[in-house]
């Protein structure tokens, strides 16, 4: 029993790693806007942060699936408060006055044209203020319909069916997400147009829309990499209580 409970434990902190990780990276980045035609020769603009969103909600269903809907909003929240700190480091260096010689030695690109570090450095992470004021909104209210969602499916299906509550709870809070933020980020907080806003939030959304659907596999595998660790009982155990938990 110790070495099942030790199990459960390292099982919900490797996830917890990933998750975190994954979801503090996709706001960092998340600043850049890139073109998806010249990348992948499809029309619109993504955010960065979408490329690794993906790993970021289907941690959420894998969590969620053994741990409950507690064990995602626990997570959650603890994600939170970290996002606002590392953002707030970040903020606190965009005010410490740079060394002359750092200026200098950077005050040309390499085609030798001007160039201030100082003014992208400050450019580059308060723009990420905004962005992350938007996710942290988008974010709770996403994650809390994810985990929602999740568990409302998977007790009206009696527990079978994975893709479809994960799929399904994932469509729905991405939904609100790629909208929330980018309207909060650049539309209240930045200088797009609504038409801008709507557009990248639109290209987000079916992009997330179409990894939710590619990444099913990786459900499946971890629920066998997951049996295989814990033992086929002991993970029946845990995704009882789980679905016990739900209501939490």
């Amino acid at each position: 029993m110790a070495t099942y409970a030790h199990k459960k434990q390292q099982l919900y902190l490797v996830l917890s790693g990933i998750f975190i990780v994954n979801a503090l990276l996709a706001e960092i980045i998340g600043v850049k806007i890139f073109s998806a035609d010249k990348l992948l020769g499809m029309p619109g603009n993504l955010t960065a942060g979408v490329l690794i969103w993906p790993v970021v909600f289907v941690t959420t269903d894998i969590i969620n699936e053994y741990f409950g809907k507690a064990g995602v909003l626990r997570i959650s929240y603890l994600t939170v408060a970290l996002i606002l700190f590392a953002f707030g480091v970040i903020y606190l260096t965009t005010t410490l006055p740079p060394a002359d010689f750092w200026l200098d030695v950077n005050k040309t690109d390499d085609q030798g044209r001007p160039f201030n570090i100082e003014y992208a450095y400050e450019s580059i992470f308060r723009q990420g203020l905004g962005i992350i004021t938007g996710s942290i909104i988008a974010f709770g209210v996403g994650q809390v319909l994810d985990a929602t969602i999740f568990a409302a499916i998977r007790k009206a299906t009696g527990g079978r069916f994975v893709w479809l509550r994960a799929t399904g709870s994932t469509l729905v809070s991405q939904l609100v997400d790629s909208f929330v933020v980018l309207f909060v980020a650049f539309y209240l907080f930045g200088n797009w147009t609504l038409d801008q806003v709507v557009s990248v939030a639109n290209t987000n959304y079916w992009y997330k829309f179409a990894a939710a659907i590619l990444l099913t596999p990786v459900l499946y595998l971890a629920h066998f990499l997951i049996d295989k660790y814990l033992g086929k009982e002991e993970t029946v155990e845990l995704q009882q209580e789980a679905t016990a938990n739900a209501s939490v």
